[in-house]
């Protein structure tokens, strides 16, 4: 930087006064931001409210930072085929918990489309890199459209979606350097202890699977249902698949990426042109709708998972891809999910994360795709539509009924127009009785399930954990290994101990790259097969 333009960054930082040079955060309306952490809810553990201006600011600028490529799960691929109900729940009939028609019925089958997908890097970055991958399913109902949007771990980093952005933008490659920092993802991580459980996961082979065939898929999320009588219960929803499961190891991964950076997309579609048809069974854990004081940890909170003992895995239906697509920029590209696209019988709990992430989806799709995006064939629900909607960009019908005004957008109207629907049953009327705050839930415990976790791992995981971790974590400054060493030992005393070791151990000559890489060489292992199979969680 020469003199005249110090001294233009000098005034510049005058002129805008105190908050710039005590680096204080701001808006961009310049408002200094106060609580950057926690959304406003009503109590701790309640719902989010429309008045969060900062959050939707900050969420939808998010939303808006590429064009048009989606700013995260950019890389995937999809496809058809259909889901068949069991008709229960357990040994109960599903009309016990819900009214969602697509699950009354044994044999019921509804049209699906899939969209698999890895997260943070661009569309056509390798899938062998270590990243969460999404599992977003869109059920074209008789009711409409319901999407199931997911990733394949069943927690995730953070439990407020004011975060959101700056996760991502920890785990996106640096702004200057436009490559991936472990030093910079640790910074966040070790800011930010709920992280723990997502890391102890995504940095063992659960962090790269083998293909999309054989891995998990979770809503994350909790939702609830909702039965005729207006009673809700809350939901987790699981897909387990019937393939096995299978993940890679560090040393796996670079040994498929040198030979084809495709592997998982080729795998699905090859799959499925053999008539090797991939299933899932969708499996639901159940709890009633409280705060359960007996749990350590809140049940709203998804960075934990519940105990599958206390609240067991109950299947309610199978999914079977069974047809490729024909064309993947109008299919696998231009496809839109959204948390908030729910059909009758299905509705939201008061999850923070579930809260912010219902607005983010369908604004990004209206900015990336376009304002008349559900118009589009793979969007569009194979049912009935009629809207008062009108025009925007790339509008080529309008969702009308022969019979209707067409002179009338609006409703109510006595002169033919459109009259709302019948209710199905009665609404569900949760109650809320707390003070509008900025605050974190009561119990946070970050730390007890990531251990479980490493313990609960067999040894060749745990190995491969402790390996990525070293080799992510050593070019990093010394206080950001340090605090990590601190969180993990938290996790477990031997957790924390073998990183420690394994740091100090650490050649110097490890160099920045993709998280979990061994670039230097150090620790690779030959790859004997394409990915270890793994018990389920």
């Amino acid at each position: 930087m020469n003199d005249d333009q110090k001294k233009q960054g000098s005034d510049n930082g005058k002129e805008n006064g105190a908050a710039a040079s005590e680096n204080i955060l701001t808006t961009r309306q310049g408002h200094p931001v106060t609580d950057n952490q926690n959304l406003r809810t009503v109590g701790n553990r309640g719902p989010a409210t429309l008045e969060n201006y900062q959050f939707l600011e900050k969420i939808s600028h998010f939303d808006r930072e590429r064009i048009p490529e989606r700013v995260v799960h950019a890389r995937g691929a999809g496809a058809h085929g259909y889901f068949e109900a069991y008709g229960t729940v357990g040994n109960e009939p599903v009309s016990k918990y819900t009214r969602a028609k697509l699950f009354q019925e044994k044999g019921k089958r509804t049209p699906v489309f899939v969209r698999f997908s890895s997260v943070i890097h661009g569309g056509h970055s390798p899938e062998t890199l270590r990243d969460p991958r999404g599992f977003a399913t869109k059920f074209y109902t008789e009711d409409g459209n319901w999407d199931l949007v997911g990733n394949n771990l069943k927690v995730f980093f953070i439990r407020d979606a004011v975060k959101f952005p700056d996760l991502v933008h920890s785990f996106k490659p640096d702004p200057v350097t436009n490559r991936q920092e472990g030093q910079r993802i640790f910074d966040f991580i070790s800011n930010t202890p709920e992280a723990m459980h997502m890391i102890t996961f995504l940095f063992s082979p659960w962090g790269i699977p083998a293909n999309y065939r054989q891995m998990q898929g979770s809503g994350v999320n909790t939702y609830k249902w909702i039965n005729k009588e207006g009673t809700g219960v809350l939901v987790k929803y699981h897909w387990e698949p019937k393939q096995d499961i299978k993940n890679l190891t560090q040393a796996q991964a670079e040994e498929v990426q040198g030979k084809n950076f495709n592997h998982a997309t080729q795998d699905l579609y090859e799959a499925i042109e053999r008539g090797e048809f991939p299933e899932w069974e969708l499996c639901l854990q159940i709890m009633s709708d409280d705060e359960h004081p007996e749990l350590d940890f809140d049940p709203l909170d998804d960075t934990k998972l519940w105990p599958p003992d206390q609240f067991p895995f109950l299947p309610v239906g199978k999914m079977v891809l069974d047809r490729n697509p024909v064309n993947y920029f109008a299919e696998v590209e231009q496809v839109a999910f959204g948390t908030g696209v729910l059909v009758d019988g299905l509705d939201f709990s008061d999850d923070k994360m579930l809260q912010g992430r219902t607005f983010s989806y369908s604004d990004t799709q209206r900015h990336r795709v376009g304002t008349n995006y559900l118009q589009l064939p793979i969007n569009a629900p194979k049912t009935h539509v009629a809207t008062n909607q009108r025009d925007g960009q790339m509008a080529y019908h309008q969702d009308m009924v022969p019979g209707t005004n067409p002179h009338v957008n609006y409703e109510p109207s006595s002169l033919g127009g459109l009259k709302e629907a019948t209710k199905s049953g009665k609404d569900h009327e949760p109650e809320y009785h707390a003070k509008l705050v900025r605050q974190k839930i009561d119990r946070t415990n970050d730390f007890k399930q990531a251990g479980e976790r490493f313990r609960m791992f067999e040894d060749w995981e745990r190995d491969d954990l402790i390996l990525n971790l070293v080799n992510t974590l050593a070019p990093a400054e010394k206080h950001i290994r340090e605090k990590m060493v601190e969180q993990f030992s938290k996790c477990d005393e031997d957790y924390g101990r073998r990183v420690k070791e394994g740091l100090e151990k650490a050649s110097a000559a490890i160099e920045p790259g993709p998280i979990g890489s061994t670039q230097s060489g150090e620790g690779v292992r030959q790859a004997e097969e394409e990915g270890t199979k793994a018990k389920p969680y």
